[in-house]
């Protein structure tokens, strides 16, 4: 039975990062310590993986469609692979499985989820409609950030607090995104959000791997329904009634953030 539970989990947070860019580590992190009773730091290793191998099958399907964009992809991963790297040696030295290091996972998870709450119902409420279609010279004004530097400061800023929590690629990710490329279509910026976290989590996720904070088996389920999720959220991006599910998401992750907090 709780196979079979793990299957839907895992389908139900694919689905949701399909249609959004939100919801990877998120939903997943939270869901799979208060609903599975899994150990903090188990929770962010299975889950950096689960988000690696989920959104590459996102990126591919969103790849086909052609709407992925790769230089400002390339961007974002130049910032947060050597910050992700940096924050593993440091969990290299000190050992995730330490209480300071599981007492710190947990309340930086409840202030990510806070902070990803904010962002989710800011870009509900107050979000612009940006057009849906660009003109190839309009995208490659598009994709110009607004000083180079931006996309290698949020990367690294992301990077660190993905390898900690495994949580902050989305909706954070989104929101900033759409901060720093203002022209940019929601679909693309999803598109990208999906793709640069491919490269981000697969290097935590290892590196969680060699510290022994992966469980592997629980792993498995969760893809077995987590990547027919994603494929069907991605074909569904462009009809998703986007308010009211972040809505409903930013509900839910601020639920989780101050239990999490108040562990």
């Amino acid at each position: 039975m709780h196979d079979l539970a793990f299957i839907f989990a895992g389908f139900f947070v694919g689905l949701v990062v399909g249609l959004t860019g939100v919801g990877g580590g998120s939903l997943m992190t939270p869901l799979l310590i208060f609903a599975f009773g899994i150990k903090p730091h188990l929770a962010v290793g299975t889950d950096l993986l689960f988000a690696a191998f989920t959104k590459m099958g996102g990126t591919v399907s969103l790849a086909r469609q052609r709407i992925v964009p790769w230089r400002l992809v390339g961007a974002l991963s130049a910032g947060s692979i050597p910050a992700s790297l940096a924050t593993l040696y440091m969990l290299h030295r000190v050992g995730p499985a330490d209480p300071v290091v599981q007492k710190t996972m947990t309340v930086t998870l409840g202030v990510a989820l806070l902070l990803t709450a904010l962002a989710t119902l800011y870009k509900a409420v107050r979000g612009k409609q940006s057009p849906r279609t660009l003109r190839a010279d309009q995208l490659d004004a598009a994709t110009r950030p607004l000083h180079w530097s931006l996309p290698l400061l949020f990367g690294a800023l992301i990077g660190t607090l993905v390898t900690l929590t495994s949580v902050g690629a989305g909706a954070i990710g989104v929101t900033a995104l759409m901060l720093l490329y203002p022209l940019l279509p929601l679909p693309r910026i999803v598109a990208a959000d999906i793709a640069y976290a491919v490269p981000l989590t697969l290097v935590a996720g290892l590196g969680h791997a060699s510290l022994g904070s992966v469980d592997w088996p629980l792993l498995a389920k969760l893809l077995a329904g987590s990547l027919p999720g994603i494929w069907l959220g991605s074909q569904l991006v462009h009809k998703t009634p986007d308010r009211v599910i972040r809505s409903l998401l930013s509900v839910l992750l601020a639920y989780a953030g101050v239990k999490l907090i108040s562990i």
